[in-house]
Parts: C-alpha cells; sequence; structure tokens
C-alpha cells in the first residue's frame, strides 16, 4: 500500500489559484463570444437585416409564381390545342391556309403623308 505525502499549504494555494484563474479566464472566454454574437460580421443586426431579406424575396416569389400561372396556362394551351396555334399563328405571322384569298389595303398617298 502506497501511502502519499501531504502537499501543504502552498500546494493547496496554487491550486486554488489556478481554478480561480480558469474560472476568470472562462467569464472572459464567454463575455467575448457574447460580444462577437452581437457585434461581429456575423452577428444579431446582420442576422436580423438578412431574415427581413428572406421574408422580402419570398414575397416576390408568391409575387413572381403568381404572374407565371397565366403564362403557364397560356403555354399548356399552345402545347394541347391546335385552334390555338392556328390563331396566333395567323394573327402574327400573317400564315394562310392553301385556297384562301389574302388582301391587303394599302393607305392611299394622302393617308401616308400627313401636311405640316
Amino acid at each position: 500500500m502506497i501511502i502519499k505525502q501531504n502537499r501543504g499549504r502552498q500546494w493547496l494555494d496554487w491550486q486554488r489559484r489556478m481554478v480561480t484563474g480558469a474560472h476568470y479566464i472562462g467569464v472572459a472566454v464567454c463575455l467575448l463570444l457574447l460580444i462577437v454574437l452581437v457585434f461581429g460580421d456575423m452577428g444579431l443586426p446582420r442576422y436580423f437585416s438578412m431574415r427581413e431579406q428572406v421574408q422580402q424575396l419570398d414575397i416576390d416569389l408568391q409575387e413572381l409564381q403568381r404572374a407565371t400561372r397565366p403564362l403557364r396556362g397560356d403555354i399548356d394551351g399552345l402545347e394541347h390545342d391546335p385552334a390555338k396555334v392556328e390563331r396566333l399563328a395567323r394573327e402574327q405571322l400573317g400564315y394562310v391556309r392553301k385556297g384562301e384569298t389574302v388582301y391587303q389595303l394599302v393607305p392611299s398617298p394622302s393617308q401616308e403623308r400627313p401636311r405640316p
């Protein structure tokens, strides 16, 4: 059996100082982390501004989704409705069917140039 000697009062004082110093260092580190959390580059003010930006982007996304619904309906109509495709081809591209007669109206010379 091994019996250790008592290390004495100096040892206890030294150990007590080390524990107290560790507590102070721990408190200082916690305060430093708190300061960085509040005032750092990615601190609370930045977090709140980014949260507001996310909310604004969500609103913008909802508006864009609302605007795309009718356009998606038009796309579906063009993909599945041949009559709609024909109507648009006639109106925008001037297409005609075989056997149809096209009449073009030419403006009269007096309508072309307005008199000053």
